[in-house]
């Protein structure tokens, strides 16, 4: 809630303690009485609502005094000496090398918070590693918002993470302070790092390497596009994500390993507080991303149930560990990792039952094979949703995938420990190493061989917010009527039906009813876009057009479930109800007399005397969009100020929408 309603720390702080108090008073008063207080209950669902509030504000960066957004020289945009240090690397964007970095000093003042570090790319230059301590002199620059409808809202993505400015600057610029190790994440950065310098002395190729590497050491940015869309069509990009069967195969080797501590007095004591020291070892060398740090506090409790020869609940366990996470670092609510790696499991758990038991094979294997089914089809069943919501699309082939490689991931992963093991003391023999390499090397291949069957591969998939909520009470209801199938149960099972029909009948009716023109924001080009219900008519003067690879109108069909589109060049003049757009292009063109235009399009970098333009034509606003040279707007801004029109520049704005 507190994403959606600003509260302070401080009065968030005095409302919870309040409200902890009165909980505290409600529940002495009511406790002799042996009955439920209704005010028990309110108060007490208020108070854990407060608590989360706080505890979101408390995680906040910007609501400390010393944080970098709080003083002058980020207010004014001005340029600042700032030492940094390096706190996670990222992948490569083609052209920077990026990291996260904690802002340790503006000038001479010790200041707190994130950013993220954009370096030009260098082949001659190092990258640098996480504790690096730097100095850079440069402006703290705020994050971009998305500038089309329907984008992939980056900067929110990174202000979830606490990462609120960028800094652009080049290897060239930076003075290095100190590359001392002297952190946790510093230490499992070095050992990634070792690990792979290790691994290149034998004969991996780079995309061997990179799987290695995503699987047992939680890192993912190696892996190219290619291999990564083919995991993707596959459905099976969960693999390359460490979670709970990659820390599950590695409870049980230490289960294996610590078992003769037993014998020993408090022997039991001595072997948890190891498994547990060992799993969050893993867990900070891979990353400590969402799945990893889930499934770790999962398995820490599952840990110490099992050597305590406690009972475990398994859900009651799983509310715990995410509990104890979202307290922790409450982000993780909407880290969409975190999302599919609970939804994912807690099906598994409720649902896995169920659909084993349907067949029950008498031989081993078959059974094996038919356990590997049902796990796929019940993680499937409770992703579905929010999986369609997040990435529009469904891999009809997933089945295949994992019940031919999720049970040889256990002996994927073991050997990988081996391998990992061996080549750190140099006692890898070369053909362990091939075997592995193979393995993973057939591994790629039959993900690739899936991803090409493209009639089993549905993507464009519309499916909104209303969708999601629309289908887990369907599944829940129709859970609940397996269970206990009373006529209550029932009704509640065909109002969950009437509820997803109504969702679909609305959405169908907003579609069919959006009508919007639009001018996108696109280098070099110009796009726009006017949409009648479900058909899009698109003017633009790009070289090619291709929908699947241009994001931009790609985005937008899918959020508004779009199923035609039409092409042309782009017009001289448009007219949306009661407004007319004209468009100055390169050939400077504008005398019109039949008509008054309210709004200018510029694109094309037109050489026109704008202020002589603005006295003829009278126009209400002034729009140029990313096909302009970056001269001609500055100079066409400051005319538009001169002269008290709007100007409505893409490049700063985003899309001019209207509707």
């Amino acid at each position: 809630m507190s994403n959606y309603f600003l509260i302070s720390l401080f009065y968030s702080s005095i409302i919870t303690i309040c409200l902890f108090i009165s909980l505290t008073v409600v529940y002495f008063i009511s406790k002799p009485l042996h009955f439920k207080n209704i005010w028990f209950g309110i108060i007490a669902y208020i108070t854990m609502v407060s608590i989360g509030i706080l505890v979101v504000n408390v995680h906040n960066h910007k609501n400390f005094e010393n944080h970098y957004s709080n003083f002058d020289s980020y207010k004014r945009n001005s340029s600042s000496f700032l030492t940094l240090k390096i706190i996670d690397l990222l992948k490569s964007n083609g052209y920077n090398d990026r990291y996260v970095v904690k802002i340790l000093k503006t000038d001479s003042i010790n200041t707190s918070g994130l950013a993220l570090l954009n370096l030009k790319l260098d082949s001659l230059s190092k990258p640098f590693s996480v504790d690096d301590v730097l100095i850079i002199q440069s402006k703290l620059n705020p994050l971009f918002e998305p500038l089309n409808p329907s984008q992939f809202n980056y900067k929110a993505f990174l202000e979830n993470k606490n990462i609120y400015s960028q800094i652009y600057s080049d290897y060239q610029s930076i003075f290095i302070v100190s590359q001392t190790k002297h952190t946790l994440f510093g230490f499992a950065d070095a050992l990634r790092s070792n690990i792979n310098e290790k691994l290149k002395n034998y004969q991996f190729s780079a995309n061997e390497l990179a799987i290695i590497n995503a699987l047992l050491l939680g890192q993912k940015k190696e892996i190219n596009d290619e291999i990564y869309e083919d995991y993707k069509r596959a459905g099976a990009i969960h693999i390359l994500a460490v979670s709970g069967l990659h820390v599950g195969i590695i409870l049980l080797f230490l289960n294996f390993i610590f078992k003769p501590i037993e014998y020993f007095k408090y022997g039991h004591i001595y072997k948890i507080l190891l498994i547990i020291i060992c799993l969050w070892s893993f867990a900070i060398i891979a990353g400590l991303s969402a799945s990893v740090s889930r499934a770790v506090t999962m398995f820490s409790l599952v840990a110490i149930g099992m050597n305590l020869k406690r009972p475990n609940n398994t859900i009651n366990t799983l509310a715990c560990s995410a509990f104890v996470l979202l307290i922790i670092k409450p982000s993780f609510l909407f880290d969409v990792g975190f999302q599919l790696s609970y939804l994912a499991v807690f099906s598994i758990v409720i649902l896995y039952p169920i659909f084993y038991n349907f067949w029950k094979p008498k031989y081993w294997v078959a059974d094996k094979l038919w356990q590997a089914f049902v796990v796929s089809i019940v993680a499937q069943f409770g992703i579905l949703p929010i999986s369609l919501f997040y990435f529009h699309q469904f891999p009809g082939l997933f089945i295949i995938s994992n019940v031919v490689v999720v049970p040889l991931l256990g002996i994927i992963l073991g050997y990988g420990l081996v391998v990992i093991g061996l080549a750190l003391i140099n006692l890898l023999p070369d053909f362990l190493a091939l075997i592995y390499g193979s393995l993973i090397n057939w591994m790629n291949t039959f993900f690739k061989w899936i991803a090409q069957q493209e009639a089993f591969y549905f993507n464009e998939i519309s499916f909104n917010l209303l969708d999601v909520f629309a289908s887990y009470i369907f599944i829940i209801m129709l859970y609940q009527f397996y269970k206990l199938r009373t006529f209550k149960n029932g009704v509640l099972v065909l109002i969950a039906i009437i509820i997803f029909q109504s969702v679909q009948i609305y959405s169908t009716f907003l579609n069919q009813t959006n009508n919007r023109f639009i001018i996108f924001h696109k280098n070099r080009y110009t796009l726009i876009g006017a949409q009648e219900g479900k058909t899009l008519s698109l003017y633009h003067n790009l070289e090619k057009f291709n929908k699947s690879t241009d994001y931009i109108i790609s985005n937008y069909s899918i959020k508004n479930n779009i199923s035609y589109i039409k092409e042309d060049l782009v017009q001289t003049v448009y007219k949306i109800s009661d407004k007319k757009i004209l468009v100055i292009d390169s050939l400077s063109v504008f005398r019109v007399t039949s008509f008054k235009p309210d709004y200018l399009l510029l694109r094309n970098s037109p050489r026109i005397n704008l202020k002589r333009v603005l006295d003829s034509l009278k126009p209400e606003l002034i729009i140029a969009d990313g096909s302009n040279y970056k001269s001609y707007l500055k100079r066409w801004e400051k005319t538009c100020k001169e002269q008290k029109i709007p100007f409505h520049q893409t490049s700063k704005k985003g899309a001019f929408i209207i509707k």
